[in-house]
């Protein structure tokens, strides 16, 4: 018989082989390939880092920050690899919420708490 891991090895394959996965992972190393849009995507990564943290720690962001990270963003936009892996994230991440709601189902059942 077939454990639980067991069975999510084998889901963990099927994602590694899904179009999803297949379309980030193109989309990410077509960033990294190109210097300004890996440099871009870094700072944009790093500054969203930052004010997640500050969010988190309760620390006011300063509209200097909002400013700036409010400029990368618009240039992250414009750039079409970052776009591209945006999207290809975004699609990998609908799956993957997908997935948790499917596994989790038997507990929501039992505890009548389904979420809508």
């Amino acid at each position: 018989a077939n454990s639980l891991i067991d069975y999510a090895q084998e889901l963990e394959k099927a994602l590694r082989n899904s179009e999803d996965y297949k379309a980030l992972t193109t989309s990410y190393q077509t960033v990294l390939q190109n210097n300004e849009a890996k440099s871009l995507f870094e700072q944009f990564r790093d500054l969203q880092l930052q004010l997640q943290q500050k969010q988190m720690t309760g620390q006011q962001i300063t509209e200097e920050e909002a400013k700036k990270a409010q400029e990368t963003a618009l240039l992250v936009q414009q750039n079409p690899y970052i776009v591209q892996l945006m999207t290809a994230e975004q699609r990998m991440s609908d799956t993957i919420n997908q997935l948790n709601k499917i596994i989790l189902k038997p507990l929501d059942d039992l505890y009548g708490m389904v979420d809508k």
